[in-house]
């Protein structure tokens, strides 16, 4: 393959990146406003649409085998078209807590809620902004980008705490809010398992454009 072919087909493959996380930012946006809205059939949509999620994932991690094999490529090309795979199976799962989030919708439309959506929300409004800006700073190859990713786990961990600790209390209170309190605890592990994954991408994406793992980088492998 010669070398311009082969960086045009590395060029689509991160495009391809671009085009997942963008998926699944919709995907997390419509799972929340189902939530918000009590809508059940939005939330349908978000469970319906995993599968073209799932569907990309697989075209993707074809396409990066079928490089490897052709080109057998070196250095920073290959650590790129490697991280790819890695980068696609994190969007892939953030996809599927997505539609959890749409699935627990579904489950609580009936279920009186116990407690305002005022931080979850939040939650997954700094979680879509982490996930935009590792994508962003994998494909752009932009450490700098990458490691702020990070940073911003770290507001997302607090609201989790402090989520958590609010519904806790609230069944605690009155034993009778269990199941609703329980089913809003897991819409905001979905939300904080997004956030870790995006922090994924971000490690990835350091190692990706510099050869290097970050080492002050709180990275869950999940």
């Amino acid at each position: 393959m010669a070398r311009d072919e082969f960086h045009k087909q590395l060029s689509e493959l991160l495009n391809k990146v671009l085009v997942m996380g963008s998926l699944v930012d919709r995907a997390l946006d419509k799972g929340m406003q189902s939530l918000v809205e009590r809508d059940g059939k939005l939330a349908q949509t978000v469970i319906e649409g995993d599968a073209v999620i799932d569907e990309l994932n697989y075209e993707v991690q074809d396409e990066v085998l079928k490089l490897l094999a052709l080109e057998a490529p070196l250095a920073k090309d290959l650590r790129v078209i490697v991280s790819v795979s890695s980068v696609m199976i994190d969007l892939e799962r953030m996809g599927d807590h997505a539609e959890g989030i749409a699935r627990l919708t579904v489950v609580m439309q009936d279920e009186p809620l116990v407690k305002p959506l005022i931080d979850l929300p939040i939650m997954a409004s700094k979680a879509r902004d982490m996930l935009r800006d590792s994508v962003e700073a994998f494909v752009d190859a932009d450490p700098e980008k990458a490691y702020a990713v990070n940073a911003a786990d770290d507001e997302v961990d607090d609201l989790y705490d402090r989520v958590y600790e609010e519904l806790i209390g609230i069944m605690v209170d009155d034993p009778t809010t269990i199941l609703p309190a329980t089913h809003l605890q897991w819409v905001s592990h979905n939300i904080e398992r997004i956030a870790d994954r995006a922090t994924n991408i971000a490690e990835r994406a350091v190692y990706s454009a510099t050869g290097v793992y970050p080492r002050n980088m709180d990275v869950s492998n999940y």
